[in-house]
């Protein structure tokens, strides 16, 4: 009996003690927000009011609402702070937007160390006129860092019935976060979840505009769009959402494909560092009844030059080159070597979302000035290239647009010596450079030689330059090298070639001077990979029974990835040795015979 009443006094006592630390918990959240609140506002007036930030043109719709403020870069770096204070192990990582894609669910959150080993994706079921309830955690798929300000974290797709509101919270051990501050985290972020199909996702300053990257806007591909047709919204908010923020307006001066440039509003543009995670997204406008419609969502921020940033070093490299990538890391080795031994003295590797480990490859190279870009954005090579366009003009006269299976090759210059030196070395450098202070040439383009597997059934040992040796006869497309500084201000490209400035024009390179080296069908093992995606917006996946006779796909295939019979035979029509003997007589080892790229040298 007395085990029997002290049991029941507990009881009592927990269930007295509960609401009273519940009740001090949220008044102790809610105070915090309450000046989180308030210094955002101010700080938020201080940057309008200004003498140094005149409002000028563009109009001013004010509207303040609580959350809107939460979610802004300012409050979101406060409440972070506060976290890492307070054993932030223990409470909730502050999810600022969330895009899904139709295989994981993309969270951005505020720039910090991530690792996706520690951190749980937290799902909640839905439930008709009650409050979300935590039900589910799965561990999350990967996490990294995107670009200076921000991290990216993946999760899986919500199984049905349940909130594509995902969550994460920190695992430590076999440590959980109370389902208190869960609850906390769910009532007090976003809660707002972007459709891949429309979202305004990435956006970069560019002189007195802003370059807004959208999916979903419809434009005609390969062709500029009427501009007086969209509008840019800047200030703090979730667009798209239930609120709309701070907003100041301005026209767009150019539209392509999914590209959108805008003028900055005057008070960004004369102080464009104090630009730092401002929201910005765009909208239809109608000249005629001149409204625009509803804005589309955003995830898009833009970040002023800080002066850490500016480059001190003003010089330009006279040829650079930008890939786009997924789960190709073990073809970035020979790729990179080979056309550092033409002369390509800087590389932008845009990896979207590969899970093969291109880290330690890229980080292997990093002697070659090798960078790697996260570029999140599933079917958007074309809008990654003129990102990439944006990111090298400061550094780069030339930049080279090809994949990481295409391999510059000289037919004559290799076989004819001329001066000192080996053959080929920075080739392909002066060959750009000759036209570098030309007035009208602002774009070099080269044919390309589609390889088959040339009778191999597994990868080459040596690498693709030695071991694919029989191709088609006939050339196919072409790709190119251009100079940033004479793009068209659409930044339109298509097939990795640009369209240029009024005034400039290409230059078709003679396939006696240059040619590409496209091994496209390689043996099955690799050219299936083919067969799961293409990052190229315009392309149909293969998967898809859709458009059989691009020049994408490769003849005779289906929807399915099933090797054809004697696919090790096919596309053999001119057996070409060239590059394969100028690899093996001037770039193996004279000892060994080993190549540059082979990982028994590393």
């Amino acid at each position: 009996m007395d085990t029997s009443s002290s049991s029941e006094q507990r009881r009592k006592r927990k269930r007295v003690g509960r609401p009273y630390y519940n009740y001090y918990s949220q008044a102790h959240y809610f105070s915090l927000r309450s000046f989180v609140l308030c210094l955002s506002f101010l700080v938020f007036l201080l940057f309008l009011s200004s003498d140094r930030f005149p409002l000028g043109p563009a109009s001013f719709h004010p509207v303040l609402k609580a959350s809107t403020l939460l979610s802004s870069a300012t409050s979101s770096s406060i409440l972070d702070s506060f976290n890492s204070n307070n054993n932030n192990r223990f409470l909730p990582i502050l999810v600022n937007d969330r895009v899904l894609f139709p295989d994981h669910v993309l969270l951005i959150v505020s720039n910090q160390v991530l690792r996706a080993q520690d951190l749980d994706c937290v799902y909640y079921r839905k439930f008709n006129g009650s409050d979300d309830e935590v039900v589910k955690a799965r561990p999350a798929l990967s996490a990294e860092q995107y670009g200076a300000f921000r991290s990216i974290v993946r999760c899986p797709v919500p199984e049905a019935n349940y909130s594509g509101v995902v969550d994460l919270r920190r695992r430590v051990g076999d440590v959980a976060e109370s389902d208190w501050s869960l609850r906390v985290r769910s009532n007090q972020s976003s809660q707002t979840v972007y459709s891949w199909e429309k979202v305004v996702y990435e956006a970069v300053l560019d002189g007195d505009t802003a370059v807004l990257f959208v999916k979903g806007l419809k434009l005609k591909p390969h062709r500029r769009s009427d501009p007086t047709r969209f509008r840019c919204h800047f200030g703090f908010g979730n667009w798209g959402g239930e609120h709309e923020g701070f907003v100041l307006t301005t026209e767009a001066v150019t539209a392509a494909q999914e590209v959108v440039r805008c003028l900055l509003p005057r008070s960004i543009k004369n102080m464009p560092e104090r630009a730092q995670g401002i929201s910005v997204t765009v909208s239809h406008y109608s000249s005629r009844a001149q409204v625009h419609e509803q804005p589309i969502g955003s995830v898009a921020k833009i970040y002023g030059p800080k002066a850490e940033e500016v480059r001190r070093d003003k010089r330009k490299y006279e040829l650079c080159v930008c890939t786009m990538v997924w789960n190709q890391a073990q073809a970035l080795r020979e790729w990179i070597k080979y056309h550092a031994w033409l002369g390509v003295e800087r590389w932008f590797i845009y990896d979207n979302n590969s899970d093969d480990g291109i880290e330690e490859v890229i980080k292997e190279l990093e002697n070659y000035n090798v960078s790697r870009q996260s570029w999140p954005w599933i079917k958007a090579q074309e809008a990654g290239f003129s990102h990439c366009a944006l990111k090298a003009r400061d550094e780069c006269n030339w930049v080279g647009f090809f994949d990481v299976d295409e391999f510059f090759y000289f037919p004559y210059g290799f076989r004819h010596l001329k001066g000192k030196g080996l053959p080929g070395h920075n080739y392909l450098k002066s060959m750009v450079a000759n036209f570098s202070s030309s007035k009208t040439i602002a774009e070099i383009r080269t044919e390309c030689h589609s390889f088959g597997p040339s009778g191999l059934s597994s990868p080459p040992e040596q690498g693709v330059t030695v071991g694919y040796t029989c191709r088609l006869q006939s050339a196919e497309r072409h790709k190119s090298i251009v100079r940033p500084d004479m793009l068209d201000s659409s930044l339109l490209n298509v097939v990795h070639h640009f369209l240029l400035r009024e005034g400039f024009r290409h230059l078709n390179v003679i396939e006696r001077r240059a040619v590409i080296n496209h091994y496209k069908y390689q043996v099955w093992d690799t050219f299936k990979a083919k067969f799961y995606r293409r990052v190229a917006t315009y392309v149909v996946d293969w998967q898809k029974d859709q458009n059989k006779g691009s020049k994408d796909r490769a003849p005779g295939l289906g929807t399915e990835a099933i090797e054809p019979p004697n696919w090790q035979l096919r596309f053999c029509e001119v057996w070409d040795t060239g590059l394969r003997d100028f690899v093996l007589a001037y770039l193996a080892d004279p000892v060994t015979g080993s190549l540059p790229w082979q990982r028994s040298l590393l």
